[in-house]
């Protein structure tokens, strides 16, 4: 397939693209989306394939025997990230933000601290305090344009009420990609304070020529303590399938969460596993590197046509699709800065604030779209804020 080709959304109950006027103002008719993380791109054909063999056969009935794609997933995780997973640590959820509050509802209760490194992905915020646990957020510092994190700092603000650290890694929105050194850090931190640690890699697999990203798993000595989540859904497109999985090789954590699945009654979604199961599969994996050097080559677009505007600056992004653009250095306060990128440059973004504490002056742009339309993206940033230059 080619990357460049456009595929209109609009009208087809598309959040990112027909939500875009009702929640930001942004005209549906010249709008460009880059909010929502999904990308405008078809999945491999491979995964189009699958879909299309249970229409031709029909019949939409309970899926049995999944025996394939847990072993799909296992040979995914060996071949592409050198994890070895055991088919009976692997947990199926409604996508990855389900798998989050079911592992704030396995493993807390109402009132424990769930530590956040921010800014972060907005939805743990908002699982967090909808299930009546607290948010505690342990900002994040920039060190030479990139996030790092203060350890002896977050460590004086701990009181002992926390149960859980939550870490997004590859990071999102900042584009890190964890060096060993780091994820040691987040597992030493987590036994200091005896705490679950939550590892969400579900961009994993969507890392820039140059960097190379290391699964939790691979840090030694907190196996006890370590619950993992990945997804086919970012990788592939296909985030309306809602799988995810949660990754437990613990048994005590793994039966406490077998547990809280059977509760609830938990099942998984037929497509989602179809799709999955044809996902990780040598196609999809050459589809994947296709992919990651098309977003490499929208990266270094983008970046070097924000960088050249005057007080605006494009966080290196090492993984994800997401840039994350620092207006701060425009002298303008968040209201001014935002209307100019909606209302003049008619783009629809993802505000700051919305990730926390150390998100105020930016905003989150999604590249995962045709170079054409981040072409023109970046014309209309430079005419909105061409006063600067």
């Amino acid at each position: 397939m080619s990357f460049d080709t456009i595929i209109d959304r609009r009208g087809s109950h598309c959040v990112k693209w027909d939500m875009m006027e009702r929640i930001y103002g942004v005209p549906a008719d010249k709008g460009i989306a880059m909010w929502v993380a999904d990308m405008d791109f078809r999945p491999p054909q491979c995964v189009l394939d699958a879909v299309q063999a249970q229409v031709d056969h029909g019949i939409m009935g309970y899926f049995g025997d999944d025996g394939p794609y847990r072993e799909a997933i296992q040979w995914w995780m060996q071949n592409r990230h050198g994890w070895r997973v055991e088919a009976g640590d692997i947990f199926t959820t409604h996508g990855l933000v389900n798998g989050t509050a079911m592992c704030v509802d396995t493993f807390t209760a109402p009132g424990d601290g769930v530590v956040l490194l921010t800014p972060v992905y907005h939805a743990f915020a908002k699982v967090i305090n909808a299930s009546g646990r607290r948010v505690v957020e342990c900002e994040m510092t920039q060190v030479n344009g990139r996030y790092e994190m203060d350890f002896d700092a977050y460590d004086a603000q701990m009181d002992g009420s926390e149960r859980m650290v939550i870490l997004c890694s590859p990071h999102n929105p900042g584009g890190r990609v964890w060096s060993r050194a780091e994820l040691e850090g987040v597992a030493a931190f987590a036994k200091r304070h005896e705490l679950i640690l939550v590892s969400d890699e579900i961009h994993h697999d969507l890392v820039m020529p140059g960097h190379a990203h290391i699964p939790m798993t691979a840090i030694a000595g907190i196996e006890d303590r370590l619950v993992m989540m990945t997804a086919t859904t970012k990788t592939f497109n296909i985030a309306g399938s809602h799988s995810g999985n949660v990754i437990i090789a613990d048994p005590d954590l793994r039966d406490r969460f077998a547990a809280r699945m059977a509760a609830l009654g938990m099942s998984p979604n037929s497509f989602g596993l179809f799709m999955a199961t044809a996902a990780y599969s040598p196609e999809g994996a050459a589809w994947v590197d296709q992919l990651v050097t098309y977003i490499d080559g929208n990266r270094q677009l983008f970046d070097a046509a924000v960088n050249a505007i005057p007080g605006l600056s494009s966080m290196a992004l090492e993984a994800t699709y997401l840039s994350w653009v620092d207006f701060s250095g425009t002298g303008m306060d968040r209201a001014e800065f935002t209307r100019r990128v909606e209302q003049d440059a008619c783009i629809a973004v993802n505000h700051g604030p919305t990730f926390g504490t150390g998100g105020e002056s930016f905003l989150r742009f999604n590249i995962a779209t045709p170079r054409a339309h981040v072409q023109e993206a970046v014309q209309r940033l430079a005419a909105a804020f061409q006063d600067l230059q």
